[in-house]
């Protein structure tokens, strides 16, 4: 069975942005394109009344993603792009819908003077139950974002791509992370940047004084394990410059820094089939929040 780029759309602004980053990488992915738009039923109550009652609910939703399709095909020629109307619970409905998607795409509203996300509750329960890659996409996005300025300084589509940021914890590496961020920098002709942040043990702390070279065997020991984690990916992509940014401090903060010359930021979340909370992290939950660059959350094991 064909995979298809999955885009979530209910006529928002960010939805609409999600939907055109999908259709840009399924154009990049050779795959097809599938608008999913969830209908939530009007209560009874509501439905009585003229402006808001189910027929009316209906006709706009239905509206809303067949306009959307058009417009995608028209600006994104090549790309075939389907539209599925499902009826329940957007986060249940999406959650389902990823499991048959090489990837889901999802709009979060982008925070009023500051940069960075407004991830609603729809969204963070989708990226902590899917096991498929999330992509969060801001209102706003476009193409050019991603792309480096050209020789003027004016945003340009046409430029080369801004590299792809990958969060990477060295001492225990997951492959399908890796690997999807690996595959996205060598499909965009891109170079990748490795990012992670450590933090001293407490019990070092207090040694620093002591010993002025220990923070500086610490870093040492830090980016080896970063350089040894990489060694097999370089291989396997020799054509993908890499660029290994191992620092202390947070890695939450150190990856929203490194967002904002990204094309997208690669995260992992490991899976916890639990039916309680929204279990992301808070490397995750700070990315999500405060990146002002598409942010793909990958699961794993």
């Amino acid at each position: 069975m064909v995979r298809t780029v999955v885009a979530g759309l209910d006529g928002s602004s960010e939805s609409r942005a999600a939907a055109e980053w999908a259709a840009r990488e399924a154009k990049l992915r050779g795959l097809p394109l599938k608008i999913v738009h969830v209908w939530e039923p009007v209560p009874d109550p509501m439905a009585q009344a003229p402006l808001l009652g189910a027929e009316t609910q209906q006709h706009w939703s239905e509206r809303i993603p067949r306009e959307a399709a058009e417009g995608l095909r028209l600006r994104h020629p090549g790309v075939e792009v389907t539209v599925e109307q499902l009826t329940g619970g957007a986060a249940e409905v999406l959650t389902k819908t990823a499991e048959d998607a090489e990837l889901l795409v999802l709009g979060s509203r982008g925070l009023s003077g500051l940069g960075g996300f407004m991830v609603g509750s729809v969204g963070l329960s989708v990226i902590a139950h899917a096991e498929r890659p999330v992509v969060l996409v801001r209102a706003g996005e476009q193409a050019a974002d991603e792309h480096e300025a050209d020789p003027a300084g004016i945003p340009s589509a046409a430029t080369p791509f801004k590299p792809v940021v990958l969060g990477l914890a060295p001492h225990s590496p997951d492959d399908t992370v890796i690997g999807f961020a690996f595959e996205t920098a060598a499909r965009r002709g891109t170079g990748l940047r490795a990012v992670y942040g450590w933090n001293l043990p407490p019990y070092y702390v207090y040694g620093l004084s002591a010993d002025p070279y220990l923070h500086d065997e610490i870093a040492r020991q830090q980016a080896a394990a970063l350089t040894e984690a990489l060694k097999p990916w370089r291989q396997k992509y020799p054509d993908v410059e890499v660029t290994e940014a191992p620092a202390s401090g947070s890695p939450g903060n150190r990856l929203v820094d490194a967002a904002r010359d990204a094309c997208l930021v690669v995260v992992g979340r490991r899976i916890r089939r639990s039916a309680l909370g929204a279990h992301i992290g808070p490397v995750v939950h700070a990315v999500l929040h405060h990146a002002t660059a598409p942010v793909a959350v990958v699961a794993h094991n």
